[in-house]
């Protein structure tokens, strides 16, 4: 597993219908090594800090695999790293793979997988396709979040290590479709609340389920 790119941006004002929108979503590339702390990546900044940056969504990552499925998907070759708003691009942590929960070594720092990543307006205004929260959730390609449990810096080319498993073994794909398209399943819920790192928000989302049966 490898660190491919450290993708960062300030919050910046773009075009949005008959005004402007304020959103960190454009990621740029960092070729220096960089310090992940506990909220944040140093350079990083979020717009919305309600729904991304924060303890238990320190740093976005997204698979590099998943570029050359949208390409062909979507006829585009125009993707550059940091393209999904990711703070990095990965190699060999695919979403079938990684269980929310997992740690890993990263850099100096060390990490835990959260959660899977909730798409928003903001990456279809900037992939140009209204319709495209719905083709990302549907594709279960949603890269995930990072608490950080050590802080560090990080840098491309920085191998990743898994240094814990998670012992109830849910990868973060299962724990995306069982939210988003089997959310009556019970028992399923049941067993991802047993995950202690995931994160509050989607705890509630699965005791919501068990409450509403």
């Amino acid at each position: 597993m490898k660190l491919v790119s450290v993708n960062v941006s300030q919050p910046k004002e773009i075009p949005y219908r008959d005004g402007t929108l304020l959103t960190g979503i454009y990621k740029e590339p960092v070729n220096a090594r960089v310090m992940l702390r506990n909220l944040n990546l140093e350079g990083d900044g979020q717009a919305d800090l309600n729904a991304h940056g924060g303890f238990y969504k320190a740093a976005y990552v997204y698979p590099h695999e998943h570029y050359a499925y949208w390409s062909n998907e979507l006829e585009r070759d125009d993707f550059t790293y940091g393209q999904f708003g990711e703070n990095f691009t990965v190699e060999g942590m695919l979403e079938t793979e990684v269980h929310v929960g997992d740690m890993y070594r990263i850099g100096e720092a060390i990490v835990q997988v959260t959660q899977p990543r909730v798409p928003c307006f903001k990456l279809a205004h900037k992939m140009g396709i209204p319709s495209f929260v719905k083709t990302f959730l549907k594709a279960n390609r949603s890269g995930f979040y990072l608490r950080v449990l050590e802080e560090g810096t990080v840098g491309a080319e920085d191998d990743i290590e898994l240094i814990k498993s998670d012992p109830v073994g849910m990868s973060v794909a299962e724990v995306n479709y069982l939210l988003y398209f089997d959310n009556t399943n019970v028992e399923q819920a049941k067993r991802a609340l047993q995950i202690e790192g995931m994160a509050p928000g989607w705890r509630d989302s699965f005791e919501a389920i068990i409450m509403k049966a």
